[in-house]
């Protein structure tokens, strides 16, 4: 006898449809105290100062003299180079700069 010939398995009675519907609730329940957890762990790491994401590449410190060298004519590929960050590290870099 193969398990699927098992009476509990035929969706299509009732007791096949109880059995999912009580499966189903059981599965959302689990599901919503992983996600309260998980959202309960995230403020505490936060109240103990953790920063989430990736972290930043290019320092606060370091911004100034990529906004003076793509100033001074310099291109946006060379000053990357020069400060081994992406292209749209530097763009970024002089975008922010513009908005503040």
């Amino acid at each position: 006898m193969q398990p699927l010939d098992e009476p509990l398995a035929d969706t299509t009675g009732p007791a096949g449809k109880t059995i999912l519907t009580v499966f189903g609730g059981i599965a959302e329940f689990e599901r919503s105290l992983v996600l309260a957890r998980t959202e309960e762990g995230r403020k505490a790491a936060v109240a103990r100062g953790v920063a989430f994401g990736r972290p930043a590449k290019h320092r606060d410190d370091r911004k100034e003299p990529v906004r003076e060298l793509v100033r001074a004519g310099r291109s946006i590929s060379s000053t990357a180079r020069t400060f081994d960050v992406h292209p749209a590290t530097v763009c970024r870099c002089i975008r922010e700069s513009r908005s503040s």
